[in-house]
């Protein structure tokens, strides 16, 4: 029999939903600041106003909805869908003020975007937006990255009882510390340190290169949060090709790198374990798919005569299949090259990268490594167990501590990698039924569902509404990776035919 949610079980979510609310217009202070310091007056007005329609329907959930009862399961992943899309559509208000998108979908659209580090963009004439704006506009990804309800797990939910679950929710669930609200601020440590030293090295590239001070710090620092939450976005639509830099691009590549490692690993490497860079799973996971998918796409874009000599292609094809694999969606080519120059096998090259991904509990998307990892060691138990079948087969792996591989482990990420190839089958499925071909329609699709970024032109403000919809769907689901939201459906359902 389904239980039918009760009046505290709603009034514990959305509580907690108007605490990450706050979260989201405190962080709008930020771009404001910003706005004021460069003289950019009716930007400053624009997030005036949504910081302040922010904190009215933050503060009218904790009032309206105030209690003191702990996060169960389902109230913490429940909070955690639900603040996503309510944060998502408050969060696109200064957008929309800007004049900068065609429609409030789209804004919408980018804002979600943001928040998944996924790098898609409809914005329009994106080389004359202002520095308040580029401010929010990586703001939103660099704290997408770490999980914006890990900001208010920081700052505004203090509580240890069941925030938990809200943790797990957001598509994490190490533990650095023992308990999740030391845990969430250790990884905004984390971040923070990189900021300081990565921006501070991009700023001095970025003035050698021709840029002007000022210029060079405001670039510096977005392309950080870029990089660092493996987002994708950039203050300019020529994206990495616009600084004609193979500096920045080897600087970019090394911190879309990081950025996609699991936080536990950073956390452990601080603390002198420097045996998990290569004992890890993920990471043995990741440098052995990226070396598949480079060789793939290297062989190709060589056979293709795609770049003029071997240093362009290197350069360039290493740069593609890490921001590919890494799920950040930096791009030193124009989009169409992707389709017109690259061919077919180097896209499926990065159509592989881009659909398996970064490392769990960091700030990339796709499967992540540790799931390719386990169903590696699961094929690897069953091949022993066939050609052994009266030995009993234990199977190991080094996850910052060493594990057993066990039944539960396997359906678990069987499921959630079904669930992803899913996502990537119906975003194909519907742009192939708008008429494009199916490797674009692939491409596109599992980049929006892996939170990539990395685009072959059909992701703009004049694809359909649908197509519009689906990844905007894709990226929330992929972002969370499934778990919060069918945990909130459940609850949908629960509040329809429950008893």
């Amino acid at each position: 029999m389904v239980l039918r949610p009760t009046t505290q079980d709603y009034r514990i979510i959305l509580f907690n939903t108007g605490k990450v609310v706050i979260g989201l217009a405190v962080l709008m202070n930020l771009p404001l600041l910003t706005s004021i310091i460069m003289g950019e007056w009716s930007v400053a007005v624009d997030f005036g106003l949504s910081i302040s329609v922010s904190l009215a329907v933050g503060f009218l959930l904790t009032i309206l909805f105030h209690t003191d009862r702990p996060l169960q399961w389902m109230h913490g992943m429940s909070t955690v869908a639900l603040s996503w899309l309510i944060c998502t559509l408050l969060g696109a208000l200064p957008y929309q003020l800007s004049g900068h998108f065609n429609s409030y979908l789209d804004a919408v659209f980018d804002v979600m975007s943001g928040y998944t580090t996924t790098g898609l963009v409809l914005i329009q004439d994106l080389d004359h937006v202002s520095y308040g704006l580029n401010m929010y506009r990586h703001l939103l990804s660099y704290t997408g990255g770490q999980g914006i309800v890990v900001v208010a797990l920081t700052f505004l939910i203090p509580r240890l009882s069941g925030t938990y679950t809200m943790y797990v929710g957001e598509g994490k669930d190490e533990r650095l510390l023992p308990n999740v609200v030391a845990t969430a601020r250790a990884i905004w440590v984390i971040s923070l340190i990189y900021l300081i030293i990565g921006s501070g090295l991009l700023w001095v590239v970025g003035v050698s290169q021709g840029l002007k001070p000022i210029q060079a710090l405001f670039h510096g620092l977005w392309l950080f949060m870029s990089n660092w939450s493996t987002g994708g976005f950039a203050p300019q639509s020529q994206n990495l090709l616009y600084y004609h830099s193979p500096l920045i691009e080897v600087i970019s590549s090394f911190l879309m790198v990081l950025g996609s490692l699991n936080f536990a690993l950073h956390y452990a490497i601080w603390n002198g374990k420097y045996r998990e860079i290569y004992r890890n799973i993920e990471v043995r996971s990741f440098t052995t798919t990226l070396i598949i998918a480079f060789t793939l796409t290297i062989t190709f874009l060589i056979s293709a005569h795609t770049f003029p000599d071997l240093s362009s292609t290197l350069r360039r094809g290493f740069l593609h299949v890490v921001s590919a694999h890494t799920t950040t969606g930096g791009m030193s080519v124009y989009a169409r090259q992707f389709i017109t120059q690259w061919g077919a096998p180097a896209l499926v090259g990065l159509i592989l990268a881009m659909a398996i991904g970064g490392s769990a509990c960091s700030t990339a998307g796709g499967f992540k490594g540790i799931r390719m990892g386990i169903l590696a060691k699961a094929l690897s138990q069953e091949i022993k167990k066939s050609v052994s079948p009266e030995v009993l087969i234990v199977q190991r792996f080094h996850h910052i501590k060493d594990l057993i591989l066990e039944d539960t482990q396997v359906r678990s990420v069987a499921l959630i990698v079904l669930l992803y190839v899913l996502s990537y089958s119906v975003g194909t499925i519907v742009g192939m039924l708008y008429g494009y071909p199916m490797l674009d329609a692939m491409f596109d699709a599992v980049s929006a569902g892996a939170n990539t970024g990395l685009t072959v032109g059909i992701t703009s403000s004049a694809m359909p509404t649908l197509m519009k919809i689906v990844y905007f769907l894709e990226m929330w689901m992929g972002r969370l990776e499934f778990n919060a939201i069918l945990v909130m459906l459940g609850l949908s359902y629960a509040s329809i035919v429950g008893k």
